[in-house]
């Protein structure tokens, strides 16, 4: 059956509008909310489950199906609905983001992007031919152009350049189709309105079956997206379906549908929910968070899905703690529930003609709860004028006197000597405590300086809110240009390969973690999560002992605290301690070693002293002869 779209009823105080999308596997009523089905599954459910949830059509990656398991699985099995077991449409991307976010590790030319691998390192090319080519083997319903991804902070030369590259691409795409699979175009543009009305004009001077609007949410922030979106919409034909990539908070989604846009896709639903995070109608619940451990209140009183009608958010908070699949996997069915839900509201209240008061009553109750991921995490300025994030449930800030590019410069990424690490063969970085990413970016750009660095950077991190907000104000963060897209890949999909670095997310708990860790033992370790008053467990005997097990013979570890507690709890873990450079307004700070010869000033006689003079000093679950298997240590025995 051929494609086709054509539109309904329109509110009369927005721009929202119906529609209807016919294609061979089904009809699509918009506006519509695509579930990311990435490796031609939607991380955690069932098609059934789907099928449960009403989801009228769901997306998949052209990239990653191109990897694995190839075009050849789906020519043989006809393609990816009967592969998968799912009988709605599918819409495919062209696989463009995942390869332009592989920077040094990728060549880009007019003939298409050459890149390697990440599972056996063998060289491919990706041109818009071979792209359609996947895409028709795949079967989808509606296919994707392939087109050029660039934060939307780089220059408006290299926007421009890369939207007109893409118009070429575009062209060679529908070209190469020989399939009736509807094929979308992509307009880009950056945050120029004049690149995106100028890309509009081009793309839709050409039979395309739809149009998208790309290059957003990698870098900008959601006041700047909302003014291209209104641009974009309206240079786009009304006969044709609107698609915006990759966007969707509901806020995000709820604006740009009174903004006229049909059709969204985002990872947030799913990829949330296994960090634990519910999206309601009262706003995000996070829970994880203590306070919902004896809670008997269902996560969401307003919805109708299972999640809420048969298990407390007492429960789904043990059920999360306790690292079960099925907490990720209820949490997910709600959120899916939840954005699907609040499309099918959408459809009802523009066929009613009230869809500017619906937006404006639903924002009313989302949008203060949308900027950080349910953490309470804010923007601060620091004494010195550096961008921080606060956490104004302890009111904690993150790196709170010299800010965070200079310090996770200055005491982690310089002091470490990374840089002579990396020259002498690849390195393997623990940074615990995640935050806003900044020492992880600091080792990274050293890495990519050095044409034949390898560095392996594992981040762990149970709450992303502090780096989802810093990429609101990349600025400040140092997330412009490839840093935003490498740290924007890593929140979406987990991990993020540049050839020089590989940068990969552990989420949830970090001690776990690390009891349970099984890959390559770590060199160097960063160790910057909030304070021993804060967040206990991560400077526990507990943890440091975990963190030791997991070490190489020569690590080192560096952490901006000077406790003695804390140097208590990493010597009784089996480290060598000594004192670390200063940084701010602290004098001194720590460092670690498993081998004493790699410290430059271990603690001696005089920490001994301080420590005799009072056991509070001594970490929780310290052995009861604490003190003396200190006191025998080589570091203070001469």
């Amino acid at each position: 059956m051929p494609f086709s779209f054509r539109t309904g009823a329109h509110d009369p105080g927005s721009r929202a509008r119906r529609g209807t999308l016919v294609t061979a596997h089904g009809t699509v009523e918009t506006p519509a909310f695509m579930p990311v089905g990435t490796r031609a599954s939607v991380t955690g459910m069932t098609q059934p489950e789907l099928v449960e949830l009403k989801a009228q059509i769901i997306l998949a990656n052209t990239y990653h199906l191109l990897l694995r398991p190839g075009p050849d699985v789906f020519r043989a099995r006809g393609g990816i609905h009967g592969f998968m077991g799912w009988t709605g449409p599918v819409l495919t991307d062209s696989g463009g983001f995942q390869i332009f976010s592989l920077e040094n590790d990728r060549v880009i030319t007019e003939e298409g992007a050459r890149f390697r691998s990440y599972l056996n390192q063998q060289t491919l090319v990706l041109s818009p031919e071979r792209s359609i080519e996947v895409q028709e083997a795949i079967n989808s319903d509606i296919m994707m152009v392939l087109d050029i991804c660039l934060a939307s902070t780089v220059s408006r030369a290299e926007i421009h350049a890369a939207m007109e590259r893409t118009h070429r691409w575009a062209l060679r795409s529908l070209a190469a189709r020989r399939s009736e699979n509807a094929l979308f175009a992509i307009v880009q543009g950056g945050l120029d309105p004049l690149l995106r009305a100028e890309s509009a004009r081009f793309l839709t001077q050409h039979p395309f079956d739809g149009f998208a609007i790309g290059g957003l949410a990698v870098g900008d922030t959601r006041a700047q997206r909302s003014e291209v979106i209104a641009l974009a919409a309206e240079s786009l034909p009304a006969d044709k379906p609107r698609y915006l990539m990759g966007v969707g908070t509901p806020p995000d989604l709820i604006e740009a549908i009174g903004r006229g846009v049909d059709m969204f896709d985002c990872i947030i639903p799913t990829t949330l929910a296994w960090q634990g995070t519910a999206f309601t109608s009262t706003g995000r619940v996070k829970i994880t968070r203590g306070e919902y451990l004896l809670s008997d209140e269902p996560l969401d009183i307003a919805c109708s899905c299972p999640t809420c009608r048969l298990y407390s958010r007492g429960y789904l908070h043990h059920l999360l703690k306790c690292k079960e699949p099925l907490g990720p996997r209820l949490l997910s069915f709600h959120n899916l529930h939840h954005y699907l839900d609040l499309m099918r509201a959408a459809r009802e209240a523009i066929d009613a003609g009230t869809y500017a008061e619906f937006a404006r009553r639903t924002l009313a109750g989302l949008d203060r709860h949308e900027h950080a991921d349910g953490s309470t995490k804010t923007l601060v300025t620091t004494r010195s004028g550096a961008q921080a994030v606060r956490d104004e449930a302890t009111g904690e800030v993150m790196h709170p006197v010299i800010g965070p590019l200079r310090e996770s410069d200055e005491l982690y990424a310089r002091q470490s000597g990374l840089r002579e690490r990396l020259m002498a063969g690849a390195v393997v970085l623990f940074d615990v405590g995640l935050g806003a990413g900044s020492n992880a970016l600091a080792a990274r750009s050293i890495a990519e300086s050095m044409p034949e660095a390898r560095l392996s950077i594992v981040s762990f991190e149970r709450d992303s809110g502090a780096i989802e907000l810093a990429l609101q104000n990349p600025a400040g963060f140092g997330l412009e240009g490839e840093a935003g897209i490498a740290a924007a890949a890593l929140l979406r999909d987990g991990a993020h390969d540049s050839g020089r670095t590989h940068w990969r997310l552990v989420r949830g708990d970090a001690v776990t973690a690390l009891e349970a860790w099984s890959g390559a033992l770590a060199d160097l370790v960063f160790w910057d999560p909030f304070s021993p008053r804060s967040n206990p467990d991560l400077w526990s005997l507990r943890a440091f002992s975990a963190l030791r097990r997991c070490c190489a013979d020569r690590a080192t570890v560096y952490t901006y605290s000077a406790s003695t507690t804390v140097r208590t709890a990493l010597l009784l873990a089996g480290f060598a301690v000594g004192v670390g450079d200063a940084t701010g307004a602290q004098e001194h700070t720590t460092c670690a070693a498993v081998d004493a010869r790699d410290l430059r000033q271990p603690l001696g006689a005089r920490f001994l002293e301080r420590l005799s003079r009072s056991s509070a000093r001594l970490p929780p679950g310290a052995p009861v002869d604490a003190l003396k298997r200190i006191a025998a240590l080589a570091q203070f025995v001469r």
